[in-house]
């Protein structure tokens, strides 16, 4: 098993480390390895599939901190994250449903370019 990072959970962890990093640039290290952590554990043997059944169909979310969930997908031997989305949130609204399922739909041009 890898893991892939699609460009838009990587900019959703980049807005993330941003606005975390200007109060506390510690806190921002320590968030950024909680959700590497979390991201390489679902690729350990038979934990791909260790988060909950997720909100967008076809999608697992497991939660590496109490404010934020980590939306993935498995397809054969790949973990796809697809969003990091904070739990205050009312989450997904339509756009961002809209934007999940997109990516999971285009994960055959990712994973077959």
């Amino acid at each position: 098993m890898i893991v892939v990072w699609t460009p838009e959970a990587e900019q959703d962890r980049a807005d993330i480390w941003d606005y975390i990093v200007v109060d506390n640039p510690g806190a921002a290290v320590h968030m950024d390895e909680l959700f590497s952590g979390a991201a390489e554990r679902l690729t350990l043997a038979a934990h791909p599939k260790m988060g909950k059944a997720g909100r967008v169909p076809g999608t697992r979310e497991l939660i590496p901190h109490e404010n934020y969930c980590l939306v993935y997908e498995i397809d054969g031997h790949t973990v796809w994250v697809l969003a990091l989305v904070h739990t205050a949130r009312q989450w997904p609204q339509a756009r961002e449903q809209k934007r999940v399922a997109s990516l999971s739909a285009s994960l055959l041009h990712y994973a077959d370019p």
